[in-house]
């Protein structure tokens, strides 16, 4: 049987993801990058993703479960996975027989971890999660004295890390910057009980905003793929790394008076040629989108898309586009059409768009320059 060509794609430029990485790098110079993969890899492919990033040497590939955390190691990489999370008590066992990076955020995940670790004759490496206003993970600074003299009393543990995470970072500079001195005193308290390797605090507008001089580790996700959740001089250095395309499977021409789409809340003002293109909210191109200008580039002309998006197919208008047919390959996000402009369209933020982008889409790895 002849193999059928992807309705839709998205192409990702792993050579700029790892550009995007050394610039993580000079942004935070004094300190270790975990790249953050999770939700495979925002969009991009995780596979393709991690096997260009293990050669520049990571500290850890930061994931978000035992699932991904096995693609990682199935991907024949060096850089360990790193769960950035908590982790319930069904994924424990084989993460604490993996060698992978784990937190604790709790003293019952820290005995459960123990007593894995005993079980196996082996010292299991933490990172203790510190809960300084994120309020979903980790240790709360008052907690932290007895959460640490408990920890001492379980030799099968050893604390490798410390980590918290800055809910505003992009938004507020009095909470980040308070923040961030509270993590210092957590910092300084675990000190006296532990030498911790990693300490990290900031993901990627944490460091591109803020020097915390007491960490030495870094979690950039966002920046990674070409986008700066602030406004700063790096951003403007950043590659972009994804195009998304999808196959136009149909081009007729409507009359005037004609409806397009569910609930026919788009009736063509005059005759239009209209292309349908094969994707839907089913592969992640968001039902949000509909009636929000949204545009397809389709033979280097900008065509607004019409009416709702359906499960498997949007609707554009290409009647300023002379010579569109089927099997053309329309543009959705790309050079010329951002996902911070596509997100704002949408009411969403860029990492919604590209983690939201569905397991029907074929990855394949490609460069745009």
């Amino acid at each position: 049987m002849q193999d059928c060509s992807p309705r839709a794609i998205v192409e990702a430029d792993v050579d700029a993801i790892a550009h995007n990485f050394h610039l993580a790098q000079q942004a935070a110079p004094d300190c270790r990058i975990i790249a953050v993969v999770k939700a495979n890899a925002y969009g991009h492919g995780l596979e393709q993703v991690v096997r260009r990033l293990d050669v520049e040497h990571p500290a850890f590939f930061g994931v978000a479960n035992a699932a991904e955390a096995r693609q990682v190691q199935a991907a024949g990489c060096s850089t360990r996975p790193f769960l950035l999370g908590p982790n319930p008590p069904t994924e424990r066992a084989e993460i604490a027989a993996s060698g992978w990076g784990f937190t604790i955020s709790s003293i019952e995940e820290a005995d459960h971890f123990a007593s894995l670790a005993a079980d196996a004759q082996r010292v299991l490496p933490v990172h203790l999660a510190v809960d300084t206003g994120m309020g979903r993970e980790g240790f709360l600074p008052i907690e932290l004295s007895e959460a640490l003299a408990h920890l001492q009393g379980l030799p099968s543990l050893r604390v490798d890390g410390v980590m918290s995470h800055m809910p505003v970072a992009d938004e507020d500079e009095v909470f980040s910057r308070a923040q961030a001195e509270l993590f210092e005193q957590c910092v300084r308290e675990v000190a006296l009980h532990a030498k911790p390797r990693y300490v990290h605090l900031a993901a990627s507008a944490g460091l591109l905003r803020y020097k915390i001089p007491c960490a030495n580790t870094v979690r950039p996700g966002l920046m990674l793929y070409g986008i700066a959740p602030v406004h700063c001089a790096w951003g403007k250095q950043l590659r972009p790394t994804l195009r998304l395309r999808a196959a136009v499977t149909l081009v007729r021409s409507l009359p005037a008076g004609h409806s397009i789409s569910y609930g026919c809340c788009y009736v063509a003002p005059h005759s239009l040629r209209v292309a349908t293109i094969g994707i839907g909210y089913a592969d992640g191109w968001r039902r949000h989108l509909s009636g929000k200008r949204a545009h397809a580039l389709i033979r280097g002309q900008l065509c607004p898309l019409l009416g709702r998006v359906t499960m498997d197919q949007v609707m554009a208008d290409v009647s300023a586009a002379p010579g569109v047919q089927a099997g053309d390959m329309a543009e959705l996000i790309g050079p010329s059409l951002s996902v911070e402009q596509l997100a704002m369209q949408a009411n969403t933020i860029p990492w919604d768009i590209l983690t939201g982008l569905g397991p029907r889409l074929t990855r394949v790895s490609c460069s745009f320059s």
